[in-house]
């Protein structure tokens, strides 16, 4: 066998050596002493750093257990009762909102915050947040579109039916603004954000609705096509065949 011979004493078959004569055990327990002394050599390095640099080691260990320990007391301290008020406050606007009283609900009734205050005074509370969304669907209502489109957009939605109607709500808003273009961008947005069987069939239609009077017949067309395959039992999925032919017929006439 290449580079291995056995040696033979009193016919009997001694341990294989190398060819410097040293047993692969031999080999094997230099070879661990070796990693041992790198392993060693390593940690050397690994304590000289540590003792160069504990001072900065120290203050950066610190100020992670400060930042640490900071945004757990914000949490319970701070955020979590400013919580509590804010969703103490948001009840009467809600109330107000519901009755339609859109004033008292945007601006409170002198006993009561509306969502006006609330979203500057509770703002990075989840109440705070949805008083955005509240006070933007106010002045939609109220014909103050600007306004509505800034309070809409601050609102930062993570509801699977709020998230849609806050982008559709934009929309609206441009449209009566007369900006068909970004009107169509936001519905098709609502239509495609947590697409479901109620909030995407009723934005796609507004968005079709929209390409219609922009004179792009064949966008509608394919917007109610697909009204029709995917969500034929939606209330706009049922009267859709009528859209498809109205388009139809305009895109014929162009």
């Amino acid at each position: 066998m290449t580079g291995v011979r056995f040696v033979f004493q009193k016919n009997i078959l001694l341990q294989p050596q190398n060819e410097t004569g040293m047993s692969k055990k031999k080999e094997k327990e230099i070879r661990g002493d070796q990693r041992l002394e790198n392993i060693d050599e390593t940690l050397t390095k690994t304590e000289a750093f540590i003792v160069k640099n504990q001072v900065t080691l120290l203050v950066v260990i610190g100020l992670i257990a400060v930042a640490v320990l900071g945004y757990f007391g914000y949490q319970k301290y701070i955020l979590e009762p400013k919580t509590a008020e804010a969703q103490e406050q948001i009840y009467m606007a809600q109330q107000f909102f519901a009755a339609d009283s859109l004033d008292k609900a945007l601006y409170g009734d002198g006993n009561n915050l509306g969502f006006i205050d609330i979203v500057d005074n509770y703002g990075s509370t989840k109440p705070g947040n949805l008083a955005n969304y509240y006070a933007g669907i106010c002045f939609l209502k109220k014909g103050q579109f600007d306004q509505a489109i800034n309070y809409l957009e601050d609102f930062d939605a993570n509801d699977e039916m709020i998230e849609p109607m806050a982008k559709g709500a934009i929309g609206d808003a441009y449209l009566e603004l007369g900006d068909k273009e970004k009107a169509v961008g936001y519905y098709l947005e609502a239509a495609n954000e947590n697409e479901n069987k109620f909030t995407t069939p009723l934005f796609l239609k507004k968005a079709g609705q929209v390409y219609e009077l922009l004179g792009k017949y064949d966008k509608a067309i394919d917007i109610y096509k697909r009204i029709r395959e995917k969500y034929p039992q939606s209330d706009e999925g049922r009267t859709i065949e009528k859209y498809i032919g109205r388009a139809t017929a305009m895109k014929e006439r162009q």
